[in-house]
């Protein structure tokens, strides 16, 4: 944690020439305006950076565009990427004529999600550790207009270039195979420990990386867990720096839930605890070591999860992915280890420390500060009315047969059925103001204008395929 006099200190330090300040539109995504140092003091954290918001997604209209960008010196880093030594810091949105913050900035709403979490007197802090996965390809061409619609991946390690003439050396993951080969099966070691370094250097607090099972340069860096707003900051910061690593490397990264057909997607599995005073929450006598606390947690959960998918797999894509049979977790159970199940203990540690819960349905093109928090209000949701979780499911789903399947519920099988249930079920959400009625019917229209009816009505190229001679 920095104070405003420390972050000018530290720019002084190391020769700062430019402030770059930052913030994230409502699907996700980074953005940024830049200054000449000189425009940084210590009253541009109160008094802001001014800034037009009409064209940024799920924002505000033209007539009342104008926002402000306040700084928070408790996060900074140097960017690792610019030429000229910049100074990169998170900004809070604000209006300008009341001062408060803005309703529709995603970081607001996970700073509001602590502040509940701490109202509600049931613990202090929320840790989040996410794993994200992604996959790095060679070249990537793809575009859609009236009349043709096409994608083409070029990817080092994919199956489909064995039989290529030129640079092949063979070594390539089988399909469902990637999982953890050595050199040089696995292309990106080197540019994996790369992104790490980079990440250790910018604050980062990395535990480990390696290839995931896709073939095609599928791959993991996992981040250590911290509190619910420092682990979605912690996860804007790491797409950053991996899609930048793979650039300079003539290599492109994509964090797209499922661009590969018939192989392995790419998920986020959300680790979740409780704490209060220093002490965890979630450890008890219970199933899987778990406290009547946790159980509930994850009661609500797998009550809400059809609503939470449509912030915590938010594209039309993610239920690509959300099938049977790639390791998805489409059927909403719970179980100590088994990885078919949405929720899975982890049994690694006897540690009460350790204890936590690893929610699997998510993807890493969510917005993370909206996904965590959402995770958390459903969870406190099961928690104050004390849902059950149901019985656990120690088997492996996939091998269920369709009588036993019946009772176990499962997951939208769209983005639109997902926004359907999120309209029909998100009063969880408002609690504590932690999402507003505003910003829940914005994202929907959002995602139902601009996705859901924007690929319903272009011709999909398989299609032709299909019907072109019917």
């Amino acid at each position: 944690m920095s104070t405003p006099k420390e972050i000018l200190e530290f720019c002084k330090k190391n020769d700062v020439k430019f402030v770059d300040v930052r913030f994230t539109d409502l699907p996700g995504l980074w953005h940024h305006i830049t200054f000449p140092i000189a425009h940084l003091s210590e009253s541009s954290f109160e008094d802001g950076f001014g800034m037009d918001g009409s064209s940024i997604r799920g924002w505000a209209a033209i007539h009342e565009s104008d926002f402000l960008l306040l700084p928070d010196p408790s996060w900074h880093m140097l960017d690792p990427f610019t030429s000229a030594t910049t100074l990169v810091l998170i900004g809070n949105v604000s209006d300008p004529l009341t001062r408060q913050q803005y309703d529709r900035d995603p970081r607001y709403i996970a700073q509001k999600a602590e502040a509940y979490l701490n109202s509600t007197g049931l613990a202090d802090t929320a840790y989040f550790g996410a794993e994200a996965e992604f996959f790095i390809f060679d070249n990537i061409r793809f575009d859609q207009r009236e009349q043709h619609g096409f994608y083409f991946i070029d990817a080092e390690e994919g199956r489909w270039n064995s039989g290529r003439e030129e640079d092949n050396l063979g070594y390539r993951p089988r399909v469902k195979e990637g999982y953890f080969p050595v050199p040089p099966t696995d292309h990106y070691m080197d540019l994996r420990s790369e992104m790490v370094t980079q990440m250790i250097a910018c604050g980062l607090d990395v535990e480990c990386h390696h290839h995931e099972v896709a073939a095609a340069g599928q791959s993991e860096i996992d981040l250590r867990f911290d509190s619910l707003l420092k682990s979605a900051d912690h996860m804007l910061q790491y797409k950053y720096i991996v899609r930048n690593v793979a650039n300079e490397y003539g290599k492109t990264v994509t964090f797209m839930p499922k661009p590969i057909f018939g192989d392995n997607g790419s998920g986020m599995h959300v680790h979740q605890s409780l704490w209060k005073g220093g002490k965890p929450l979630f450890a008890g006598e219970g199933y899987a070591g778990l406290s009547p606390m946790a159980l509930n947690y994850i009661g609500g959960l797998l009550k809400h999860a059809p609503a939470l998918a449509a912030i915590m797999a938010p594209t039309t894509n993610s239920y690509k992915r959300l099938v049977p049979g790639y390791e998805a977790p489409v059927n909403l159970a719970y179980s100590r280890r088994n990885r078919s199940a949405a929720v899975r203990i982890p049994m690694y540690s006897s540690s009460p420390k350790a204890k936590r819960l690893e929610f699997r349905p998510p993807d890493p093109s969510c917005n993370p500060y909206l996904c965590f928090s959402a995770l958390l209000l459903a969870g406190l949701d099961g928690i104050e009315n004390r849902t059950p979780p149901g019985e656990p499911l120690d088997r492996d789903i996939y091998d269920l047969s369709p009588e036993e399947l019946k009772n176990v519920p499962s997951l939208p099988g769209s983005l639109e059925a997902a926004l359907d249930a999120l309209e029909e079920d998100h009063e969880f959400l408002l609690k504590g103001e932690v999402f507003t009625e505003d910003v829940i019917r914005t994202w929907i229209e959002y995602k139902r204008k601009n996705e859901v009816d924007a690929v319903r009505m272009r011709p999909h190229p398989y299609e032709f395929q299909l019907y072109y001679d019917i």
